[in-house]
């Protein structure tokens, strides 16, 4: 079949997504995205085609919306929205984190739990996909002001989730403290102490090296794709967006390993810092955000660097960029301007950092370009290691979740190269998209039309 006739089978499918879910761009492109890798490989596979498996992967199990009512420091009552998208169970239970932040909305969530699908799948690990959060912003709010958040949230969520169901997670606005107060609020419902949210404080129920992971995770996963050219993260210089968990944890994973990053964002603007962010500065940004809540631009003011207001840290010079911050934050021009400065790998942490417009560029230069759903598999990755551990009531040392980490990091790109070879070249996308869809695909034939 021409490449043609391919992209009129992916325009047909996508305006039927398109009409069925109005709106929800987001979703679009990341069907349509996925839809693009795997409308060939359906067509070569009848049996996935005449079991509507793509169409039925894009289509949430089960939709949960609920309002949240909670009480300000004020006395005042305030109503949010809450969500749960159950996309597929075929194997496991539905996993993936819980987003606070005020853009959250039916579109990006059924783009992130459609993305998860497919991510969770690539660990080999036994997980589903979902996700989940409200528009509710922690910024600015008291601890209590959270707590009464977070317990009237888990209130409701508490009747659609469980260890064996549904394993929700942490994600934007949603780290230790929520989790925390989530937790806490499920077991005083439920009467019971069980591994129903990952991302767990270590001394009750969390697993070593979580919070490190996804940042951890796309480190990895960029030296694998190096190491394809003979070449490690040794001496390449990084450009790193986000100043949160995972931006965080990538640069000291970056510099462990001897690269050096030179920049960090937030969303008012971006710091250059040319000597690199070593050790002492990375303890200074972390006791910035996670503890003072604080702007990015106040590590200029310590360190003398330069700061770039309003702007994204892509017109840097760097070997490898690591998109860590939020979806689409690398635009078309963004790519080619971060090519032409020489960076020739991309390793995001994020979920969709780069438009579709980004993506074309990095193929067509075939750069190396490692898409979020197998770069930044580590954090659901050490979730679902997590929740081992809770089912066998022990707990792994750091150095153990790390080697697992590593290992799975690996096989991820193992089977990214497997099923993305084409000639000299990986395409990363292709071979996620499709290494993702065979193991849900294959699981749902085996269970028939449910």
């Amino acid at each position: 079949m021409s490449n043609n006739a391919y992209d009129k089978l992916v325009q047909d499918f996508m305006a039927k997504i398109k009409a069925k879910n109005p709106g929800e761009v987001e979703f679009h492109q990341a069907v349509e995205e996925v839809a693009e890798s795997l409308i060939p490989y359906i067509e070569e596979n009848p049996q996935y085609k005449e079991a509507k498996i793509l169409e039925r992967i894009a289509e949430p199990e089960r939709i949960i919306l609920f309002r949240v009512p909670w009480v300000d420091d004020k006395g005042e009552v305030q109503i949010n929205k809450g969500y749960r998208i159950e996309m597929n169970s075929a194997i496991g239970p539905y996993k993936g984190g819980l987003r606070f932040h005020p853009t959250v909305n039916l579109g990006i969530l059924k783009f992130l739990a459609f993305e998860q699908v497919f991510k969770n799948s690539l660990t080999t690990l036994p997980m589903g996909g979902g996700k989940g959060g409200s528009d509710f912003d922690p910024k600015g709010k008291s601890d209590n002001e959270v707590m009464r958040f977070c317990q009237s949230f888990m209130t409701e969520l508490s009747k659609h989730i469980g260890p064996n169901t549904d394993v929700p997670a942490g994600d934007i606005g949603v780290g230790g403290r929520e989790i925390g107060f989530l937790f806490g609020q499920y077991k005083r419902l439920r009467n019971e102490f069980t591994g129903v949210l990952t991302g767990k404080g270590r001394e009750w129920g969390g697993s070593l090296i979580r919070p490190e992971a996804t940042g951890y995770g796309a480190t990895y996963f960029a030296e694998e794709m190096l190491k394809t050219r003979g070449e490690s993260i040794k001496g390449k210089t990084v450009a790193i967006s986000g100043s949160g968990n995972v931006a965080q944890f990538a640069t000291q994973k970056v510099t462990e390993l001897g690269g050096k990053v030179v920049t960090l964002s937030d969303s008012s603007g971006y710091i250059y810092d040319p000597d690199g962010i070593d050790e002492e500065k990375l303890a200074y940004v972390m006791h910035l955000k996670n503890v003072k809540r604080g702007r990015i631009r106040e590590y200029a003011e310590k360190y003398g660097v330069e700061y770039f207001e309003g702007k994204r840290p892509w017109s840097v010079k760097v070997d490898v960029a690591m998109p860590n911050a939020t979806q689409n934050e690398i635009n078309k021009e963004d790519a080619e301007t971060l090519i032409k400065n020489g960076c020739y790998v991309v390793s995001e942490g994020a979920n969709m950092p780069s438009t579709p417009e980004a993506v074309e560029v990095y193929l067509d230069k075939k750069i190396l370009y490692g898409p979020g759903k197998a770069a930044n598999a580590g954090g659901v990755a050490v979730s679902g290691l997590e929740m081992s551990q809770n089912s066998l009531r022990l707990s792994w040392t750091r150095e153990e979740v790390d080697e697992k980490l590593q290992r799975i990091m690996k096989d991820i790109h193992a089977q990214c190269e497997k099923f993305g070879k084409e000639g000299d070249y990986i395409n990363y996308v292709k071979g996620a998209n499709i290494g993702g869809f065979v193991k849900v695909a294959d699981a749902m034939l085996a269970q028939g039309i449910v």
